[in-house]
């Protein structure tokens, strides 16, 4: 069968993801179902029946280090496509399998005519460090023998990620010759940065025929037999980001599917292990825990990272590392501790406008591709955004009073003090007492929170906010941040920083309440603009003042109202901006959509507040939105139509997934819930609340990290809300409600 090409370019759609790098994405991949394999900065999609399909505009493909490094992987059964039976991600997210048989072969009463369903294929994938594994294993169940072609048709576009998401590029480098040797194919490509990336692939048994596009393997299946056919496909390179490599031990897919289940398991005992009553729930906390597992990153250092997302960020996010670390902090210390170490190694140390760093600022994103290396994009170590140095602050002191460490605290000390200092000169440039964004760069992000898409900052009859802005949830990150990192600075005899960071955090409530407040909606404005100006505009980012105390009391009280009201709240979740707004659109990327990381804040945020069934409200929606999508944990947004009866709801184009805070937002909302808090110093677990909703009958807890101890419980519903019962404890803890 000949190869085949696509005649033309698919229909595609403009999908903004932050202000001027956006996603086209493929109508046909709108279509397509996909699976995913990530393993620290490598992943994979393949279409469900465990193709990657050569459709240039779609994720599809084996990516490492922002590039694709292989575009194509196609299996014809004698010249035809395999009729689809299943397929699925293992439990561990260590393997897909896909099974298959083959499709009607031949002419109907022929001699060479071979009917459908006379051949079982299995295939299976698993995703080693830098290399794929496939083994697919044939299976004739005719009462006679069976002559088949097996065909693999594969390429290697060597793209950009950012190439994938849209971007075009006025000239690429070049591929170079191709070396072809048995059973092994070598493509490679000299990038415009001068640095060759290479893949090989390689079959376990040579072919029957090979070149550069395909390789033919001629097999006699005899009645019963089983035949097993491996390939190799490794990513390599001599650039910087390759030679830090260490190659994966496997030397097959048996091997490699060992080394890749022994990694996750050895993951998984750091966790907290959260069982409950309910199976669907259970299911979906224990799936959020393999999503973050499969995505942890180990640095070059010996450090280790949790990737913000596959496909469009499987990379280093601060935001999204220090937002995912929090919300898993108390069932997984050592995530926040990791994350810490590594931002800390990457704080600014200078001022370069073309990244968008000044001295203590904290990164907002690491690329590696060579898009990123040539500064065709200025993502290779940007800094452009305004909330990960506050963030930052506030997971060191929340991490420092969970684990009651000490140690890490003075060692990471220098590193805080560069990130007051930021706050304090770069943030706060004008000394209003408000940290602002204003682009530096003009080939930057616009906007620096984390709604980032162009047109996502703006005043009620829509124009656009003028910067330099003041977000309202960067006021909160900061307030949080003056808070949590004075009282590490008492415990360090460092008095004089906890008093300055006391008075900054007082002076900014007392001012936040003036400037920010909207009296007539019973909202927190949306952020200040450069004269000033509050955007009177009914968004989610409000919520995020309430889960760090900048707002409370009656305030609270009716932010919370205001976020549950119909317009706000679309069944699902609540929306990132109010249905009654200009720019409203359900499909938007931040106006109008849902976002499970949001919508966690808002729990906790709900919670501080007393509002606890709103908690429940909002933990509720996610839960039957998870089920509904068929996930193992949540995506990264869906898209924020109302909820009718027996539909569920609309999934988001090209949301990632998984996706790294997103999977985390049960566990914030599990904290929220609960009413929980784990003091390090103080060896306790405090529960303010403990509600349990009425779907739930219990919850256990085991293996519970407190400073140098352990604690394992159970909380049962009950008429006044849960009783606790404390199965093992060590180290001296205290549970207290």
């Amino acid at each position: 069968m000949a190869e085949r090409r696509a005649t033309t370019a698919p229909p595609q759609t403009v999908v903004k993801v932050g202000s001027d790098y956006y996603v086209l994405a493929s109508s046909l991949g709108s279509r397509r179902a996909s699976q995913v394999l990530a393993n620290g900065r490598s992943f994979a999609v393949f279409e469900t029946a465990g193709d990657i399909i050569d459709s240039p505009l779609e994720a599809l493909g084996f990516f490492y280090s922002d590039t694709r490094h292989l575009s194509r992987f196609e299996v014809l059964i004698s010249g035809a496509e395999p009729y689809f039976l299943n397929s699925y991600v293992s439990d561990d997210r260590a393997q897909f399998r896909a099974t298959l048989t083959n499709a009607d072969l031949g002419k109907l009463g022929q001699k060479d005519w071979l009917p459908r369903n006379s051949i079982r294929a299995n295939r299976g994938w698993v995703l080693g460090d830098t290399a794929l594994f496939h083994r697919l294993t044939l299976h004739n169940y005719l009462d006679a023998a069976v002559e088949i072609e097996i065909d693999f048709y594969y390429a290697v576009d060597f793209a950009d990620v950012f190439e994938v998401r849209g971007l075009r590029r006025k000239r690429r480098g070049e591929m170079l010759s191709p070396s072809v040797d048995g059973s092994r194919v070598e493509l490679r490509y000299r990038g415009l940065d001068d640095a060759v990336r290479s893949t090989e692939i390689h079959f376990d048994a040579a072919p029957s025929e090979i070149n550069e596009s395909r390789a033919v393997f001629a097999l006699r299946l005899e009645p019963g037999e089983n035949r097993e056919l491996e390939c190799r496909i490794t990513a390599g390179g001599e650039s910087k980001s390759y030679s830090s490599i260490t190659p994966s031990r496997a030397s097959n897919f048996g091997e490699a599917l060992a080394e890749r289940q022994s990694e996750l398991a050895e993951f998984r005992r750091e966790w907290a292990v959260i069982s409950a009553s309910n199976n669907e729930f259970a299911t979906m906390i224990r799936g959020a825990g393999v999503d973050l597992t499969s995505i942890v990153a180990r640095g070059d250092r010996g450090d280790a990272f949790i990737m913000a997302g596959v496909p469009w960020f499987a990379t280093l996010f601060g935001r999204d590392s220090i937002i995912t670390a929090l919300s898993v902090l108390p069932f997984h210390p050592q995530i926040a501790v990791r994350t810490l170490r590594t931002l800390a190694r990457l704080q600014g140390e200078s001022v370069d406008v073309a990244r968008d760093e000044q001295p203590g600022k904290i990164v907002h994103e690491i690329r590696t591709g060579e898009m990123a290396a040539l500064g065709e994009v200025p993502f290779g170590r940007y800094y452009g955004s305004v909330d990960a140095t506050p963030l930052f602050l506030w997971l060191y002191g929340r991490c420092i009073e969970c684990t009651g460490d000490l140690q890490l605290a003075d060692e990471l000390w220098p590193n805080v003090e560069r990130a007051i200092e930021w706050i304090e000169r770069w943030g706060d440039r004008d000394g209003d007492g408000y940290v602002k964004y204003l682009r530096e760069t003009p080939r930057g992000l616009a906007n620096q929170g984390w709604k980032d898409s162009a047109d996502a900052i703006f005043h009620h009859d829509g124009q656009l906010a003028r910067p330099p802005i003041a977000l309202a949830e960067v006021q909160g990150y900061v307030y949080a941040a003056c808070m949590d990192v004075a009282s590490v600075a008492s415990r360090l005899g460092r008095d004089s920083v906890a008093d300055r960071l006391l008075t900054r955090a007082a002076a900014l409530k007392q001012s936040f309440e003036r400037d920010f407040w909207l009296d007539r909606e019973g909202m927190i404005a949306l952020a200040l603009d450069a004269d000033g100006r509050p955007c009177r505009v009914m968004t989610s980012n409000g919520a995020h003042c309430l889960a760090t105390g900048l707002v409370d009391g009656d305030r609270a009280a009716s932010m919370c109202k205001r976020l549950l009201a119909d317009d706000m709240y679309s069944g699902w979740g609540i929306r990132t901006l109010s249905g009654k707004e200009k720019r409203y659109n359900p499909m938007s990327y931040h106006n109008g959509s849902v976002w499970p990381h949001d919508n966690a804040m808002a729990a906790i945020g709900l919670a501080r507040a007393g509002d606890h069934a709103g908690v429940l409200k909002v933990l509720a929606g996610l839960f039957e939105a998870s089920e509904k999508l068929s996930s193992s944990s949540l995506p990264e947004l869906f898209c924020g139509f109302r909820r009718e009866t027996g539909l569920g709801p609309v999934p988001y184009p090209v949301a990632c997934y998984p996706q790294a805070w997103s999977a985390a937002s049960v566990f914030m909302i599990l904290q929220a819930m609960l009413g929980m808090r784990v003091l390090g110093f103080e060896r306790r677990v405090l529960f303010d609340s403990h509600l349990i909703p009425s779907w739930l009958d219990w919850l256990s807890i085991d293996g519970l990290s407190v400073g140098a101890g352990r604690v394992s419980f159970v909380l049962r519903r009950s008429p006044n809300g849960a009783a606790i019962e404390v199965k093992e404890k060590s180290g001296g803890v205290r549970v207290e409600v």
